[in-house]
């Protein structure tokens, strides 16, 4: 197996030369949760970040779209990185990452840095009882069967509020509580101490703004207050100067657009992720950097991914 990764490194060194790759990460579990399948648990994670360290070349962002400016981009480059702000990437991924010595960046949605989750992880919560068979939701009763059928509910819920504005989406998922009778869970995000430890222990904080909205739906305005706040909210708990930024959700074009990228240049930032597949080179916009989720399970299939990601973009 060893000899299929190596091979698989040499691919990635001879036809993906000066391409970087950004990976995707939100949650790494203790123990895996049926309504969050594709979220890795500690062990998966683990593999995963000891196949990077052998293979690629795990460097921080800016160190990598330095190297992406002045075209000294090493084969194999990856970057990891996070979003949302979870307890778990300071309990569960930072020791692996550090056993491991994985640079990574990590973007907060401030608002949820007090003990509120975000809206969808409330959601998702409203299907997670396994003792509960049907759930009252505003003006309906729905069944609730197996653990597909339960995630079905829940993601065409998210599609349902995902593009509300802000507020009328935070109503509509708290008169979902109330309809219920569904109590909330434990707060899942980190709070401003365990995001400066964060950052103490050398992961790269970055912003993602305050409510996690879909920014190209406000105004300039609205736009400026969510970006400019996040990074004097973050910059206060760690006490350094935020340089990376993430858009929430990230579609080129559906959640953001030319105005949004400016607003992100103009507040000081010096970097800022898509969720695009592919790869950046040379010629992408630092504000514009693509990423991709690895949801292989398997060792082999996880980098083959990661190389065809490479290759193909």
């Amino acid at each position: 197996m060893n000899l299929t990764h190596s091979a698989l490194s040499l691919v990635g060194r001879a036809l993906a030369s000066g391409k970087l790759s950004i990976l995707i990460y939100h949650q790494v579990l203790d123990a895996p949760d049926p309504m969050r399948p594709t979220e890795p648990t500690a062990d998966i994670f683990e593999w995963q970040m000891a196949l990077l360290a052998r293979h690629c070349n795990p460097m921080p962002l800016a160190d990598a779209v330095q190297h992406l400016r002045e075209g000294s981009l090493p084969a194999n480059t990856v970057c990891v990185t996070f979003d949302d702000g979870y307890v778990n990437n300071l309990t569960v991924a930072q020791p692996i990452l550090e056993k491991y010595q994985i640079p990574a960046t990590v973007y907060v949605a401030t608002a949820f840095s007090r003990g509120e989750n975000m809206w969808n992880d409330r959601v998702i919560h409203l299907f997670s009882d396994p003792a509960r068979e049907t759930l009252q939701l505003e003006d309906r009763v729905i069944s609730l069967g197996s653990w597909e059928q339960r995630r079905s509910a829940a993601q065409q819920m998210l599609n349902e509020l995902k593009y509300l504005p802000v507020e009328q989406r935070l109503d509509r998922v708290a008169t979902l509580y109330q309809t219920s009778g569904v109590e909330e869970q434990a707060p899942l995000m980190m709070n401003p101490g365990q995001i400066r430890a964060l950052s103490e222990r050398g992961v790269e904080i970055g912003a993602h703004t305050v409510n996690h909205p879909i920014l190209k739906e406000l105004d300039a305005d609205a736009q400026r207050r969510e970006i400019d706040q996040s990074k004097a909210d973050l910059e206060s708990w760690v006490g350094q100067e935020l340089k990376h930024f993430a858009y929430p959700n990230g579609i080129e074009g559906r959640d953001l657009d030319g105005s949004t990228v400016q607003h992100v240049q103009q507040a000081g930032f010096d970097t800022a992720v898509v969720t695009t597949k592919g790869t950046s080179d040379k010629s992408t916009s630092p504000f514009l950097l693509r990423r991709f989720t690895p949801w292989d399970r398997i060792p082999f299939r996880f980098h083959l991914r990661l190389v065809h990601n490479q290759v193909l973009s």
